[in-house]
């Protein structure tokens, strides 16, 4: 059993086709879907495919490209969309420097909102972090020695310094298809240095297709493709991976264990 940790599946190219791709990643023996958000704008169609499908878990937060549109966001309001059942934790949020969509000094700032309302409801924190490693690294530690939180680094896509300073802290490290990538030599030495109790896998759908269905639409069915990679790398075969990966999920979203625990007990 796999879990694809990140995805989008509200997003075009995945949601008009929603059916099908839930199907394939039933065959695909992909149990359960978490769906980041980006947009609060997006909680309403977050919550509604959850309904629809119950293996899907989701996400509250604003993407560090749209911090320019919340930059008045507050904790509360972040709080407040968590109150949902389904919403498991916060983000995807953080910083990304490399396009600039937003100023800098916004994306910091909404981003420690997002981390406060962590430390608050005992969510994890879902992070995104690109170009912006030594900002990245100052506002997670200094927030965690006031109050520690958890969360992941998804999509990890930097080289090891990253992981050995976040590591500190007790983070997660997701996997997603870019560690398939023939260019990503200095990902998969980082990926074989994190901890496997630390390691999730993801998709990112529809972006980031990994080898070899690159350039199609991701969606969650072909993290089989991440995962395997992440297998090889760890020196593990694909169940032990699966199993481990499964367990560290639910390890870090402790709602989404209890959630599939209150539906068993009726």
């Amino acid at each position: 059993m796999l879990i694809d940790s990140h995805c989008h599946l509200s997003s075009e190219g995945v949601y008009e086709r929603l059916a099908a791709v839930m199907d394939a990643a039933a065959t695909s023996n992909v149990a359960y879907m978490l769906n980041a958000g980006g947009l609060f704008d997006e909680l309403p169609m977050q919550l509604e495919i959850c309904r629809q499908y119950p293996n899907v878990f989701t996400l509250t937060g604003v993407h560090p490209h749209n911090a320019t549109v919340y930059a008045g966001v507050t904790v509360e309001q972040v709080i407040n969309n968590t109150l949902h059942t389904e919403v498991v934790g916060i983000g995807e949020c953080g910083l990304d420097y490399f396009y600039d969509f937003s100023p800098r000094d916004v994306q910091i700032s909404v981003f420690k909102k997002m981390i406060k309302a962590a430390q608050i409801s005992g969510l994890p924190l879902v992070v995104h972090t690109r170009d912006a490693e030594e900002d990245t690294i100052e506002l997670l530690t200094s927030a965690y020695k006031q109050k520690p939180f958890k969360g992941v680094i998804h999509c990890y896509s930097s080289a090891w310094k990253l992981a050995e300073e976040i590591l500190k802290i007790g983070f997660y490290f997701s996997a997603s298809g870019i560690i398939t990538f023939n260019k990503s030599k200095d990902l998969r030495e980082a990926f074989a240095k994190i901890p496997t109790d630390r390691l999730l896998v993801e998709t990112d759908a529809p972006y980031l297709a990994p080898v070899p269905l690159r350039g199609k639409i991701n969606e969650p069915s072909y993290v089989v493709h991440t995962a395997e990679c992440l297998a090889e790398i760890k020196e593990l075969d694909l169940a032990e991976l699966s199993e481990i990966t499964t367990k560290n999920f639910f390890n870090l979203f402790t709602k989404a264990q209890q959630l599939l625990i209150q539906r068993e007990n009726g």
